[in-house]
């Protein structure tokens, strides 16, 4: 049995969505709750989202990515992974740092849905006024 490799390990999250990626030394695989990515996130622009920490360092075919995310909708979920990707980045190489936060990528995007208010349709649309 080969000596167990290192797995940097890092939480992400945004809006309602949590995901823990394990991140390894590999080919460049990215699975996400059991399933490859490209089966998973069904629209182009989640799959480039999460691989966007990768591509800016030039490292997308030297890491294996296992992820589990969970809560959500595909753009929370895919802005999480990212995060959890970026962090276990850092952990690899903390020198990668400033080309991610340059990038942006490091920083929690803290925005929520605002909540329902009573006596309103919805956090801010009032009912339907009528005059007669």
């Amino acid at each position: 049995m080969a000596a167990a490799e290192k797995v940097y390990y890092a939480t992400g999250r945004r809006k309602t969505s949590a995901a823990r990626v394990f991140l390894r030394p590999g080919k460049g695989e990215v699975t996400i709750n059991g399933k490859k990515a490209d089966d998973y996130l069904r629209r182009l622009q989640s799959r480039m989202v999460i691989l966007q920490p990768l591509e800016l360092l030039g490292e997308t075919g030297n890491f294996d990515a296992r992820v589990s995310v969970a809560d959500g909708n595909e753009s929370g979920q895919a802005g999480a992974i990212r995060l959890g990707i970026t962090r276990a980045l850092v952990l690899f190489n903390a020198e990668f740092k400033s080309l991610l936060k340059k990038a942006g990528y490091i920083t929690r995007d803290p925005r929520m849905v605002e909540r329902k208010k009573y006596g309103k349709a919805g956090a801010r649309r009032r009912y339907q006024y009528s005059k007669r």
